[in-house]
């Protein structure tokens, strides 16, 4: 799934937990991007480096310094304070430790020196684990997370659909992340759990008790985690009419499924541009495939 989301976000996968990209993704919006380093300066050497940031002249009151370890760092904390001092004697301006304005980074992969500005992936989203209403066939956060990403590739401008909201795990990912995203459920009892959820941590979205079917707009990427005949009824026709009604709906369609639907998904004009495979573990193990669709 961390693959799938690399080639979809950056049109390439990561190598030794690293990737190097110009498209600018804030972190957050992920389950598995833990930073972005905006890299200013490079050099081979750590007092070089420290010479290009003071040649930069920097004067933005509220900085802080941070220091970004990368797989194979084998710098102590002591050493790593040090060197955080040294970058913050090298910018001519007044720092704020607790509500930094901009936070300035060093980096080594140990060929390397990197100075930069840091945006560390912030956490807060794994408070959805504990959501007052939830089923225990519903897709786990890490997956919602990844599912409103693939959906929008990082656009946080895009009008996002959660089809089949159920317990609204794609809409509290959504709506964390700052996303435009609305909701869709036909089941009246798990539509009031949508709902709960959702005010239980604050969160005012655009909700429809209705069928798929009956919606009349469009949208930049449509989730939809099909129902598993558990607490949604679902049959064939029933998973026909929800996929053609997104296909009508958006160009871009993310469905997760724990069936073969390949021939469902041609019979609505789109065709499976990338996907992968992800187990849920517990008392029973079963494997859904996420399948990202575009139109042909």
């Amino acid at each position: 799934m961390c693959q799938l989301e690399a080639r979809q976000l950056f049109g390439q996968q990561q190598q030794d937990n690293i990737l190097f990209s110009d498209i600018k993704i804030d972190p957050s919006i992920s389950p598995f991007i833990l930073g972005r380093f905006e890299v200013m300066r490079t050099a081979t050497d750590y007092q070089q480096l420290l010479k290009l940031i003071r040649m930069m002249n920097i004067q933005t009151d509220g900085f802080k310094v941070d220091y970004f370890s990368l797989e194979g760092d084998g710098a102590r904390f002591e050493e790593r304070q040090k060197m955080m001092k040294d970058v913050g004697y090298s910018i001519f301006a007044v720092p704020d430790f607790k509500q930094p304005s901009v936070v300035y980074s060093i980096c080594t992969d140990q060929k390397q020196w990197y100075f930069g500005k840091l945006k560390r992936h912030d956490g807060d989203w794994r408070k959805h684990k504990n959501k007052p209403f939830s089923f225990s066939n519903s897709i786990d956060i890490h997956t919602g997370k990844t599912l409103v990403s693939l959906a929008s590739k990082g656009n946080k401008a895009h009008a996002l659909l959660d089809a089949c909201c159920g317990a609204g795990t794609v809409l509290l990912e959504g709506a964390i992340a700052g996303f435009n995203i609305s909701g869709c459920e036909i089941n009246p009892r798990t539509f009031y759990h949508t709902v709960k959820n959702l005010n239980h941590y604050g969160y005012e979205l655009d909700i429809h008790l209705s069928d798929v079917a009956e919606l009349d707009k469009t949208y930049d990427g449509i989730i939809i985690d099909l129902p598993y005949n558990l607490y949604s009824a679902s049959t064939d026709e029933v998973t026909q009419n929800i996929i053609q009604s997104a296909a009508r709906m958006s160009t871009r369609v993310v469905i997760v499924s724990i069936s073969d639907i390949e021939e469902v998904i041609a019979s609505a004009n789109l065709k499976v541009v990338d996907q992968c495979v992800v187990e849920k573990r517990g008392y029973s193990k079963f494997s859904r495939t996420i399948w990202l669709c575009e139109h042909r």
